[in-house]
C-alpha cells in the first residue's frame, strides 16, 4: 500500500538540521516559526485566528533512516522508538503544538 499527501504548506524555522533540532518542547522557547498555507488551501485555516494554539503535523524532511531502537538525550538505556520523541520513526511524521501568534 502507498499512502499519498499533499503539501498543505511549508514550515520555516531557523533550524536547518537535524543535529542540534530541539525535541522537546523546553529546548525550543522562544523560537519564532512561520508556516506559508499553500492559496488552495488559505480558506480552510478561516476562523483559526480565534486559537491560541494549533497542531501541526509536518513531514521530517531531513530524517532519511530510521531506527527501532534509540538511546533518548539524558537517558542511559535504549528504548523503542514509539516510547520516545525521536524524529527517526519508520514514517518521517511530526506533531508539534504551537503556540498561534498571528495570521497574515
Amino acid at each position: 500500500m502507498v499512502i499519498c499527501y499533499r503539501p498543505i504548506g511549508y514550515i520555516y524555522t531557523p533550524f536547518e538540521e537535524v543535529k542540534g533540532m530541539p525535541i522537546q518542547p523546553t529546548g525550543a522557547a522562544g523560537v519564532t516559526g512561520r508556516i506559508e498555507v499553500n492559496p488552495s488551501f488559505i480558506s480552510g485555516i478561516k476562523d483559526l485566528e480565534g486559537f491560541s494554539h494549533i497542531f501541526l503535523l509536518y513531514h521530517l524532511h531531513l530524517v532519511k533512516d530510521f531506527k527501532l531502537m534509540v538511546k533518548p538525550f539524558l537517558d542511559t538505556q535504549e528504548r523503542g522508538i514509539f516510547a520516545t520523541r525521536s524524529p527517526v520513526r519508520p514514517n518521517a511524521i511530526g506533531l508539534s503544538v504551537l503556540k498561534l501568534k498571528s495570521i497574515e
